[in-house]
């Protein structure tokens, strides 16, 4: 069996450097020169388009291993409720959309990007989903009827549910988002935004302690956790 190669090889920096600079792009509203910046005063001399290289080449390598990790422990896992919305992005002056699935804990679990929202994107997006992630015993989503005209199709418009309130999990899952949509002037190609939705949205997960459910030492563990576990990936 052959080994898998080692991402860091052909870099001068520490896996650790690089970890360090990815999180801080992804995970928070920062700019390219913000985190050069941070990194200096912090004696890291880096390029701001260092920054740029690094979290293009390694962000998706990272968020792939917490999927990966994340869809193993809960692929078994039946008592989903899932909530569907699109939010619109703008892509120099033209209106895309962005669909999300989140779970009923407020984790992401699939981004897709399409310039419609018609029957065939939202088909699309939710057989990417279920491909993934499995089954979900509900699914709520908003009035849109799309929705329901891709449920009929693949035969589980049983499990939908639509009411007032019901989908603000989803809503409010779009603030993240939108936060570094703002530090980053806004995107600019449906495939920089595909590539950076997908890595935000598992970073989100990944250090997402829930803190306002839990005491203060339960969350000062779990942050623990969560950063010695960043700071394996891709070992």
């Amino acid at each position: 069996m052959s080994k898998t190669p080692n991402p860091f090889r052909y870099f001068h920096s520490s896996p650790e450097v690089i970890r360090l600079v990815v999180m801080m792009y992804v995970r928070f509203p920062l700019s390219l020169r913000n985190v050069e910046d941070l990194l200096f005063e912090r004696g890291i001399d880096l390029c701001h388009e260092t920054v740029r290289l690094w979290w293009n080449r390694f962000g998706p390598l990272f968020a792939a291993d917490i999927r990966r990790q994340r869809v193993q422990r809960m692929r078994g896992f039946r008592h989903w409720r899932w909530h569907l919305d699109e939010m619109y992005v703008r892509l120099n002056g033209e209106m895309v959309y962005l669909w999300r699935a989140v779970d009923h804990e407020g984790e992401v679990l699939e981004s897709y990007v399409t310039k419609k929202r018609d029957k065939s994107a939202a088909l699309r997006f939710m057989k990417k989903a279920l491909k993934r992630h499995g089954q979900a015993d509900k699914i709520v989503t908003d009035g849109l009827r799309s929705y329901p005209a891709a449920m009929k199709g693949l035969g589980n418009l049983e499990r939908r549910e639509m009411g007032h309130y019901l989908n603000n999990r989803a809503e409010n899952s779009h603030l993240p988002l939108r936060r570094r949509e703002r530090a980053m002037q806004r995107f600019r190609q449906m495939k920089s935004l595909q590539k950076f939705a997908a890595v935000h949205a598992s970073l989100t997960n990944h250090f997402n302690s829930e803190r306002h459910l839990v005491d203060r030492q339960t969350f000062k563990l779990r942050r623990s956790a969560a950063l010695a576990e960043w700071q394996s990936l891709m070992a």
